[in-house]
């Protein structure tokens, strides 16, 4: 087969659409070919519906600890954008390459797959691992069954690197993310009566709480500095319900999310807001006559903080890649978080490309970006590769 650059491997993995609600069997699979034809094998996790699929991939021995090569393969959607350009299809422009994913973050795959026929043919002293993802824009919810294979191998990898945009600086600590829907069921009635349960009131009070709980968190001291902003945030996102002017609401539902602060009680939120239901809502509300009247709040994704671990192995390694002694903290979250905390790897972020361009129309990656993360690879490939033996 003939070595594709990265710039080139880019431009067939942007041609995917992977759009999170869409399959992303077309990427894998090829994906999977191209990884056969240099005799690489590779493991597939799938979903339910086996529409999507991780995709886990060694190359060296196996017997001994070595480094996993992080990335997701899904996008965030174009719906309602407006481009200079078709978003699937590579467009250079301008010295900039344009197209959905491009950042974030096809582009660290690219460079990875690109980097794969140079580690093929080295003597690789310890494994290189390959971990490619579906679901992560829609709250990291698919990694979940490739990391738990991680985390039962015999021989564990010393270290994780997740290649988010991070303008190849090192990060080693990032936000706590949790997704939730609170869905409110009261009583219908016609409005005239003043007799139902008025679902919608209730949602309301719920957020006027919540909204309370954000300014509270906002006024709160940072604990750990190097967040921006550096407290932890809570947005209410969406709500429906009702069904005409002239019925009380029986039904009402918002989604919500928070971000919090490596260190701080994840908890904390959801249990307030619960002891604020149990103790004023819900008495007052009352069963209804159907006796049916209710508040039901759920997770639907959790992603655990990234913690720092000074003088771990992956902190280590790639610092010393990057050629930096300076940490950086964020507060998206990522795989990450459960690289480190399900899977027990020592886990860092470093990737091409920048997250101001992530999710926006018209993303874009510098052309040196991807050669600055080529470079860090090969410095990798030097560090995992066995010294060359005299005649």
């Amino acid at each position: 087969m003939t070595s594709l650059s990265s710039a080139q491997m880019l431009e067939k993995l942007i041609a995917f659409d992977t759009t999170s609600w869409k399959s992303n069997m077309a990427l894998i699979d090829f994906v999977r070919g191209y990884l056969a034809d240099l005799g690489i094998e590779s493991e597939l996790f799938f979903n339910e519906e086996r529409n999507k699929a991780n995709l886990w991939a060694t190359i060296g021995p196996r017997d001994v600890p070595g480094i996993i090569l992080s990335g997701h393969t899904d996008v965030v959607p174009v719906d309602g954008q407006e481009w200079s350009s078709d978003p699937f299809i590579l467009t250079d422009r301008d010295g900039l390459f344009y197209g959905r994913g491009t950042s974030d973050m096809k582009g660290f795959i690219a460079c990875v797959l690109a980097a794969v026929p140079a580690f093929v043919r080295s003597q690789l002293k310890e494994p290189i691992h390959l971990a490619f993802s579906y679901d992560e824009e829609i709250g990291c919810t698919g990694c979940m069954s490739m990391i738990e294979h991680v985390r039962d191998m015999a021989v564990k990898p010393r270290a994780c690197i997740v290649g988010e945009p991070t303008n190849m600086k090192v990060v080693n600590s990032h936000k706590g993310l949790s997704t939730l829907i609170t869905r409110v069921r009261g009583e219908e009635a016609h409005a005239s009566t003043d007799r139902g349960v008025n679902a919608i009131y209730y949602a309301s009070r719920m957020i006027g709480f919540l909204d309370n709980l954000r300014r509270e968190l906002k006024a709160r001291s940072a604990e750990v500095e190097g967040f921006d902003p550096p407290y932890t945030t809570l947005e209410v996102g969406t709500i429906s319900g009702g069904a005409a002017p002239n019925i009380t609401p029986a039904h009402c539902q918002f989604e919500w999310e928070y971000r919090t602060i490596p260190g701080t009680d994840p908890e904390e939120i959801p249990r307030r807001l619960e002891e604020f239901v149990n103790s004023e809502l819900l008495p007052e509300m009352g069963p209804g006559k159907d006796g049916r009247a209710r508040i039901d709040t759920a997770y639907t994704s959790r992603v655990p903080s990234l913690l720092p671990e000074s003088g771990s192995s992956a902190e280590t390694l790639v610092l010393a890649l990057a050629k930096s002694n300076e940490m950086a903290k964020v507060s998206y979250g990522t795989e990450a978080g459960h690289f480190q905390a399900t899977g027990g790897i020592p886990t860092v972020i470093c990737g091409p490309g920048s997250i101001l361009q992530a999710h926006r129309p018209d993303e874009y990656i510098e052309p040196g970006e991807l050669a600055a993360c080529d470079e860090f690879l090969q410095k990798l490939r030097a560090v995992v590769t066995k010294p060359a033996t005299g005649a």
